[in-house]
């Protein structure tokens, strides 16, 4: 009997141990974010890249808690009589059903149509020309997602408040998340702020590179991802990363 007490002890306190090291994360990717600064430059569409992997690389063998793979992105808007914005609503209802079926937290926003006008002048490419041939200004309309950052600075404060895991990481370079990133922080979570190295092949000015106020404000080591790594992830493609 007293054998037995002592193993059950040993068993509970090895438990306590092992629940005292497990770090559990919460993944979280702005979806416009990522696209315009990793997927685009390198020619890669949502469809073909794999997040499942990309997940399971950035958790790097951690826990990802219950609903703790959460993707944030504004809903394409389709025009109607446009064929391109009919074609785009069906590659983002793909890549929604997609992830899904693999037990994501999908957090959407509507894209606001603002109508933007440009006036012809000495900022224009060849304005002279084009005030000679009448064009005085250009308008046109442009759609920007809004409330993205507020939705995933909630649920980083949430999740906090919750104790819903050890340490978040930010797939994002949006400096507007650094107060809720302090908040968090200052609560005893981690954060890790996921940036991009990517050069552009012909113009040094459009490299890519991390958001230096957001490697600042979060916890190291950042993780810093550079082309092979995002190139790695390409569906049909085996991984380099071990």
């Amino acid at each position: 009997m007293e054998i037995a007490r002592a193993s059950a002890r040993s068993v509970r306190v090895l438990v306590l141990g092992y629940n005292s090291l497990v770090n559990k994360v919460s993944i979280h990717i702005d979806g416009a974010n990522f696209y315009l600064l990793a997927l685009k430059p390198l020619g890669i569409q949502d469809a073909n890249f794999d997040y499942e992997k990309f997940v399971l690389m950035l958790a790097n063998g951690r826990d990802i808690i219950s609903l703790g793979k959460r993707f944030y992105i504004g809903t394409v808007p389709e025009r109607e009589g446009d064929l391109k914005s009919k074609a785009a609503v069906s590659r983002q209802t793909s890549l929604f059903t997609r992830l899904r079926g693999g037990r994501w937290e999908i957090k959407t926003s509507i894209h606001k149509k603002k109508i933007e006008k440009i006036q012809v002048d000495d900022r224009v490419v060849d304005w002279e020309n084009l005030l000679q041939k009448g064009v005085s200004s250009f308008t046109f309309e442009k759609y920007r997602e809004k409330g993205i950052d507020v939705k995933l600075a909630t649920d980083l404060i949430v999740g906090a408040v919750d104790d819903q895991y050890d340490t978040a990481l930010i797939v994002s370079s949006d400096t507007d998340l650094i107060p809720a990133i302090d908040w968090v922080r200052s609560r005893g979570k981690k954060v890790e702020y996921v940036g991009f190295s990517i050069p552009h092949p012909t113009n040094p000015r459009k490299d890519i590179k991390p958001t230096v106020a957001m490697v600042d404000r979060t916890d190291a080591p950042s993780r810093i991802l550079i082309e092979s790594d995002i190139k790695s992830l390409i569906i049909g493609q085996q991984s380099i990363l071990g």
